[in-house]
């Protein structure tokens, strides 16, 4: 007679199943997982964008970027301190050399011209004054010279008049000698007239020459405030694109304060901006391709501004062809600058992943293509095509160009077709 299992003794033996089917499970899904770390992470092949390294020149260049500005501005400030008074454009507008862009109140700026006017006048009467004063002293004086020339000539008749009686016995030698010492005394004071109205004549001219000059630099002064009442109308200094105006009617302006600015739109220009690193490789002169979504425009480097700010050192550079229609004010572009040239150079394609030369992780196809291995290589010079490799790869290897960042973690990758 079969004899009854206790219910402890079944449920133990349903455990120790249960435990040993759980173990074998674990044991295959540690399998599974090792064989996928072995086998390393799968991408398409399609999804990569691949490149050989080849040995070839190599056009070593500058990448920077750069926004596109009118080739030439004008910035319009405020003459004097007042405030707007009337808006006649708006930003956007185009303008014409001359047309009127606002009115700032210039009543303040009017009665100082007017008050320069007067003293102005007060300045004209005040030379024509010391120019009667100078005349009449010099007429004076030529007078003194023509009464004192009339009277040495008395005199040097007297003294012939003496000698010829002296020798013929009828005078004296004692009037002789008094006749002939009044002439000589004539003579010296005729002299010393003549020197006076030269010296006065020279005096009368400085005095003049500067009360004129003071005048001079009078009008100039006077000029420049009827410039500021003229320029107060704000016209503009020329044809354009309005660009930017000061439009809040009653708005105070300092003297010197930006109201608007008037810009030629049919020129343009690049203004850069060049890491402070690559500074020593950029020269005015350096040939540039100024790159504009697919576009290319050739230019050259024409200022590079002395200082830094923030690690960046501002460029221009002036366009062969200025007027391009792909060209819009503010449009953001790709620079590549020229420094070099080598003959032969080991390369690979340009790809998104270059940041500049460095070490980097690379992915590189093995013998025979279905597997990627990373590597570290080492990248130098570059340009908007290539990439100088300085170690890492042989001539002929297969390199992802691609943005492999999300890939980082693995050593290698299998490659599906």
């Amino acid at each position: 007679m079969d004899r009854k299992i206790d219910k402890k003794q079944i449920r133990k033996e349903a455990r120790l199943r249960y435990a040993k089917i759980g173990i074998a499970v674990a044991c295959t899904a540690a399998a599974i997982l090792s064989l996928s770390l072995l086998s390393g992470k799968s991408v398409y092949e399609r999804d990569l964008s691949f490149g050989i390294a080849d040995i070839g020149p190599l056009e070593t260049t500058v990448a920077a970027t750069g926004r596109v500005v009118p080739a030439f501005e004008e910035i319009i400030n405020s003459p004097v301190d007042t405030r707007i008074v009337a808006v006649y454009a708006q930003p956007g507008d185009s303008v014409k050399a001359g047309t009127p862009l606002l009115l700032l109140d210039l009543k303040t700026a009017e009665a100082d011209y007017s008050k320069l006017l007067g003293e102005r006048r007060i300045k004209q009467n005040e030379i024509t004054q010391l120019q009667l004063a100078n005349s009449t002293r010099q007429s004076e004086l030529a007078m003194q010279i023509k009464v004192k020339e009339m009277d040495v000539n008395r005199l040097a008749i007297e003294v012939d008049n003496e000698r010829r009686l002296d020798s013929l016995g009828s005078g004296t030698g004692e009037r002789v000698r008094q006749t002939e010492t009044a002439y000589s005394t004539g003579v010296l004071e005729l002299e010393q007239l003549r020197a006076s109205l030269a010296n006065e004549r020279l005096r009368c001219r400085a005095s003049e020459d500067i009360q004129r000059q003071a005048l001079a630099n009078f009008d100039q002064d006077l000029a420049i405030m009827k410039q500021k009442l003229d320029e107060g109308r704000i016209p503009a200094p020329h044809s354009g694109i309005l660009s930017f105006i000061s439009n809040e009617i009653g708005s105070r302006v300092a003297a010197g304060q930006k109201v608007a600015v008037v810009s030629d739109l049919s020129h343009f220009k690049i203004e850069g901006e060049v890491p402070e690193s690559s500074s020593n490789r950029t020269g005015i002169g350096a040939d540039v391709i100024v790159r504009i979504g697919s576009a290319e425009l050739k230019g050259r480097v024409t200022n590079i501004s002395p200082q830094s700010k923030a690690g960046i050192i501002p460029i221009s550079i002036a366009l062969d062809d200025a007027s391009n229609p792909r060209l819009r004010s503010g449009l953001r572009t790709e620079l590549y600058i020229s420094y070099g040239y080598k003959d032969k150079a080991l390369r690979i394609p340009a790809g998104p992943f270059f940041k500049g030369p460095g070490v980097y992780d690379l992915f590189v196809a093995d013998g025979d293509g279905g597997m990627l291995r990373k590597r570290k290589v080492r990248l130098g010079d570059s340009n908007r095509n290539y990439i100088e490799v300085l170690n890492g790869l042989a001539q002929g290897d297969r390199v992802v160009v691609s943005d492999m960042e999300e890939f980082q973690k693995s050593n290698k990758l299998k490659l599906k077709k």
